[in-house]
């Protein structure tokens, strides 16, 4: 079941900006796979993406649209475009971080007090919404971007504070499922996972985080509270959020050795 989309709230200058690019595309006659081929000096970008900038559903960078401004022969209305409507727009909600994380290229997780919802088993979920199963199938439906096709699933890193092992949600059988779902996630998923031992002093003790690269190397972070998630991509807030990153990726450790951290957690916690 895929997550709803009905309370999702598209930034309205963003769908302008992408309506008016889809315009000078088709205006040249060019299909989105097309326009995919030239982006980022010939690199290119996923068709896929340009889909999420024309519906308005991602922001693209200045630098990309300076290079589409000259495939597309726009005559630098493109780039004035980007400076009215996507320069200043926001993403201001949680359910804004979903096409984020959807059209993300890599995503790089830090996890404090629970188990990132992209890897949460059913029973952990369900434990945490407090029985929702509304919310917690939505929650699941989060996890198809770790196994589907087309496009390929983001490259994922998840640092995971040791407290979360030892942080009952549900009942031991579930900590048990949730240990057993870790322990397989390298393997299974292809996600790279590491524990990261208690310590009271890393900037990383103040919050849960995730940053999301995009396809244009753009950089978005998301942080949750209990109000509301948010996401920050201003450039200050953005290089303090990668300085806590750098500074808990150098506690964590490395994969094999998390697996076995979780493999004695649950072997004297949760048994």
């Amino acid at each position: 079941m895929a997550p709803r989309r009905s309370r999702a709230k598209v930034s309205p200058s963003l769908v302008s900006f992408g309506r008016r690019f889809r315009r000078f595309r088709e205006a040249k006659g060019w299909s989105q796979e097309n326009v995919a081929r030239r982006a980022r000096d010939g690199e290119g970008v996923t068709p896929q993406y340009i889909g999420q900038v024309e519906t308005g559903r991602t922001r693209c960078t200045r630098e990309f649209a300076e290079q589409m401004d000259r495939e597309l022969e726009a005559d630098g209305d493109l780039v004035e475009l980007w400076e009215d409507l996507v320069k200043g727009a926001e993403f201001p909600t949680w359910y804004e971080w979903l096409p984020v994380e959807e059209t993300a290229e890599e995503l790089t997780s830090w996890s404090l007090s629970l188990v990132h919802g992209l890897l949460q088993t059913p029973g952990y979920a369900e434990a945490q919404l407090n029985g929702d199963k509304e919310k917690t199938e939505e929650r699941l439906a989060r996890q198809n971007i770790l196994t589907r096709k087309n496009p390929p699933p983001p490259g994922c890193t998840f640092l995971v504070d040791e407290g979360v092992l030892l942080r009952e949600v549900g009942n031991p059988q579930v900590m048990r499922e949730q240990c057993d779902h870790l322990i397989q996630a390298p393997k299974s998923l292809g996600v790279s996972l590491h524990i990261v031992k208690m310590r009271g002093e890393h900037p990383g003790n103040i919050s849960s985080f995730t940053i999301a690269t995009m396809e244009d190397m753009r950089e978005v972070a998301y942080f949750e509270c209990p109000a509301r998630g948010f996401t920050l991509e201003a450039g200050d807030e953005l290089a303090a959020t990668r300085r806590a990153l750098r500074e808990v990726r150098a506690l964590a450790l490395p994969v094999d050795q998390s697996l076995d951290v979780i493999r004695k957690v649950q072997a004297e916690r949760w048994t």
